[in-house]
C-alpha cells in the first residue's frame, strides 16, 4: 500500500515537474503589457498646428508570458469613437531617441519603454472630438496573427476639447493606481516658438 502510494505521488510529481517545464521553457507563450501609467492624445512632432498629425502616446512594460523570450515584428493602435474607427499603424519607440518599430525582442523580465502610434503617411485627416473612445492595442509576433494585449475608454469632454483647441495642445491621461482611474490634464501649450511638451 505505501509503495503504491509512494509511486503514485512520483509518478504526479513526475507529470507536474513536466508541465512546469513545458510551459515554462518549451511553450512559446504571449507578449503581454502593464497598464500604461501615460495615454496621450495630440500633436505629433515640433511647431506643428493642432489639426495637423496626430499620434498616440503610451509608457508601458511588455515582457513575455514564457521563459522564452519573443520577437514583435509590429505594434499598432486601433481607436474607436461610436461607429467610426481609426488605427495608427506607424509605431516608433525608445526613451531619449526614437526608432520606428521593426523588430523588439522582449523576454520574461520585460521592456520598459515609450510608445508612439502615428497616422498613416496616406493623407488621414483626424481629429479628437469629444466622446467616449476605446483604445486598443495590438502586437504582432513573427508568424502569428496580430491579436489584443490592451483595451481602454477613455473620455474627451467638450471643455477638455474646447481647451485643447485654444491652447493647441493635447490631453495626458495618468493612472492614478488609488482610484484605478486615469485622470486627464493638458499637456505642455505648443505655439510656433514653442514645441509641446511630451514629458508630463
Amino acid at each position: 500500500m505505501v509503495t503504491i502510494l509512494s509511486l503514485s505521488i512520483s509518478i504526479i510529481a513526475l507529470i507536474i515537474s513536466g508541465l512546469t517545464f513545458y510551459y515554462s521553457r518549451l511553450q512559446s507563450g504571449k507578449v503581454k503589457m502593464t497598464r500604461p501609467t501615460t495615454i496621450f492624445f495630440g500633436p505629433d512632432g515640433l511647431k506643428m498646428e493642432y489639426f495637423e498629425k496626430k499620434k498616440i502616446y503610451i509608457r508601458t512594460l511588455l515582457y513575455s508570458t514564457s521563459d522564452r523570450g519573443q520577437y514583435i515584428q509590429n505594434m499598432y493602435v486601433r481607436l474607436k469613437r461610436g461607429d467610426a474607427i481609426q488605427h495608427f499603424n506607424v509605431w516608433v519607440y525608445g526613451d531619449g531617441t526614437l526608432a520606428r518599430g521593426s523588430g523588439l525582442y522582449v523576454d520574461k523580465s520585460g521592456i520598459t519603454s515609450s510608445h508612439h502610434f502615428l497616422l498613416p503617411k496616406n493623407g488621414a485627416i483626424f481629429d479628437f472630438l469629444p466622446g467616449d473612445y476605446n483604445i486598443q492595442v495590438f502586437v504582432e509576433i513573427v508568424n502569428k496573427k496580430p491579436y489584443k494585449i490592451f483595451e481602454q475608454t477613455l473620455t474627451i469632454t467638450a471643455l477638455q476639447y474646447a481647451e485643447v483647441i485654444d491652447s493647441r495642445s493635447g490631453l495626458y491621461y495618468d493612472w492614478a493606481p488609488d482610484g484605478e482611474s486615469y485622470h486627464p490634464h493638458l499637456a505642455g501649450i505648443l505655439t510656433k516658438d514653442k514645441p509641446i511638451n511630451f514629458v508630463s
